[in-house]
C-alpha cells in the first residue's frame, strides 16, 4: 500500500480561515487561473510575447524598493501567507479535459504545474508590502524537497482544494508547505502534501534579495519551523556527501561489491582465471543501460513564466511524463506515482532552448521503480549542453518488476 508514504500533517488550526460564502453557501475560493493572473499582476508581466522585453525593462526601476537588510522588513506570521485555492473539476466540467489522462484519472504533471504556481504566489503573499502594487522580488523555485501521495487515483470529476503557507524562512529563501485534498461525499480528504523551497532574487533575477522573517506563534508552528530548519541542514549534509565529492561508506562499498559478484561470469578462460570483464545478467534482471528513454522539447513562448523564462511547472510536467513512460515501458504495466523528491533547479531555461530529457530506471524493489530524469539544454550558438534539472520519481507498478542491475561503477 502507498499509504505508508503519506504522512498527512494537519494544518495549524489557527490557519483555518473563515471564507466568504457564495450564493450556494459554499466558500468562494480563487481558482488556478486566478492564481496565475494574480502572479502576472504582482510582477507586471506582459501577456504578449512581443512586449516581454519592455515589461522586463520596466521591472529594473523596482530595484529601489529592495530592502538593504532583512531587519528592515516587517516579520510575518504563518497565517499571513496562508492560501486556499480550488480546482473545480467537479463543478466546472469544461476545465476537466486539460487534466484528464487516458485512464480517466487526473494527470499528475498538471498538478505539479499548479503546485509550482501556488508555491510562488504563497511566497509573494508572505513578502507583500502594503503600499506597493508591484513586487520588486523575482521569486523562483529552487527545489522540490518532497511530494508524498497517499491516494493512487486522483478523480477527474471531483473538486480539488489546495492549501498552503510559508513554513520556514532563511535570509533569501522560503520553504512552502502545501496540501491537496479532494471532495468525496461532501468531505475533503487528503491526496498529497508537498514541500517546496523558493528563493527571492532582485527584479532582474540576477542576485539574491532579502525576504521578511517568519515568526512562529504557537508550539505547533514552532515544530513546523524547526522541521524547516532541519530540512535545510539535511540538504546541506546531502550535498556535501555527494559521491562526486566523498568516497562511499563501508556499507555502500559492500553493496556495490555484492552486485559485482552477482554479475560476475564465474566460468574460467583458457588460462584458468575468472575475468573481471566477463559479466552476466542474473535471472529476471535488466542491465541499467537498457532501461532508458529520451525526449526532446522545443521551448516555445507559450511555456514561459512571469519572468519570460520557461515555467518550472512545465519542466516538471515534461520530466514526470517521461519518467512515467520510462516506468511504464520498463515494468510492462501501469505505474502510479508514489513520491517525488530532490528536484533541483540548477539554472533557468530560456525560451527557444532545445531541452533534452533522459529518463533512467536507477533502482527497483518488488513493485517499486525509482526513476531519475536528467534535463539539459542545448545552446545552438555555443554548441554546448548544460544541466538544468535533476528529477527523482518513485512509482509503484501493478505487477512485480524485473531487477535493474548496474554494469559499471558509475
Amino acid at each position: 500500500s502507498t499509504h505508508r508514504f503519506c504522512i498527512m500533517r494537519k494544518l495549524p488550526s489557527l490557519l483555518a480561515r473563515t471564507l466568504t460564502s457564495g450564493a450556494s453557501g459554499s466558500p468562494v475560493l480563487p481558482d488556478m487561473s486566478e492564481v496565475r493572473s494574480r502572479l502576472r499582476d504582482i510582477v507586471g508581466a506582459s501577456t504578449n510575447w512581443r512586449d516581454h522585453v519592455q515589461a522586463m525593462q520596466e521591472r529594473k526601476a523596482l530595484h529601489t524598493l529592495l530592502a538593504k537588510q532583512q531587519e528592515d522588513l516587517p516579520p510575518r506570521r504563518m497565517k499571513d501567507s496562508y492560501l486556499e485555492v480550488v480546482l473545480p473539476l467537479g463543478s466546472q466540467p469544461e476545465i476537466r479535459e486539460k487534466y484528464l489522462n487516458v485512464h480517466n484519472s487526473v494527470r499528475f504533471g498538471r498538478i505539479l504545474e499548479d503546485l509550482d504556481s501556488l508555491g510562488v504566489l504563497i511566497c509573494y503573499t508572505h513578502t507583500k508590502q502594503e503600499m506597493q502594487p508591484r513586487s520588486p522580488l523575482s521569486i523562483v523555485t529552487a527545489l522540490v524537497d518532497k511530494i508524498n501521495l497517499c491516494k493512487k487515483i486522483i478523480y477527474p470529476d471531483c473538486d480539488i482544494k489546495f492549501t498552503g503557507n510559508v513554513s520556514w524562512v532563511g535570509r533569501t529563501s522560503m520553504e512552502v508547505k502545501m496540501h491537496m485534498l479532494q471532495l468525496h461525499d461532501g468531505d475533503y480528504s487528503p491526496v498529497l502534501d508537498a514541500t517546496f523551497v523558493m528563493v527571492a532574487r532582485d527584479p532582474e533575477n540576477k542576485r539574491p534579495a532579502f525576504v521578511n522573517p517568519l515568526i512562529p506563534e504557537t508550539p505547533e508552528e514552532e515544530e513546523i519551523f524547526k522541521q524547516g530548519e532541519l530540512n535545510k541542514l539535511k540538504r546541506i549534509d546531502f550535498s556535501t556527501a555527494s559521491l562526486l565529492k566523498m568516497a562511499p561508506t563501508a556499507e555502500e562499498r559492500n553493496i556495490v561489491h555484492d552486485i559485482f559478484l552477482n554479475t560476475l561470469d564465474t566460468r574460467q578462460d583458457r588460462e584458468g582465471t575468472v575475468s573481471f570483464r566477463s559479466r552476466k545478467l542474473p535471472p529476471n534482471s535488466v542491465w541499467m543501460e537498457d532501461a532508458k528513454l529520451k525526449g526532446l522539447q522545443i521551448c516555445h513562448p507559450q511555456e514561459r513564466n512571469i519572468f519570460n523564462r520557461i515555467f518550472g511547472g512545465f519542466l516538471m510536467r515534461k520530466a514526470f511524463e517521461l519518467g512515467w513512460a520510462t516506468a511504464c515501458s520498463y515494468g510492462g504495466s501501469r505505474p502510479f506515482i508514489v513520491s517525488v523528491d530532490d528536484i533541483m533547479f540548477q539554472r533557468p531555461v530560456e525560451v527557444g532552448s532545445l531541452l533534452l530529457l533522459s529518463g533512467q530506471v536507477c533502482y527497483t524493489e518488488r513493485n517499486y521503480i525509482q526513476i531519475r530524469v536528467h534535463s539539459e539544454v542545448y545552446d545552438a550558438d555555443t554548441r554546448e549542453n548544460h544541466t538544468t534539472n535533476i528529477f527523482h520519481f518513485t512509482f509503484i507498478s501493478e505487477n512485480e518488476v524485473p531487477r535493474v542491475v548496474p554494469k559499471t561503477y558509475g
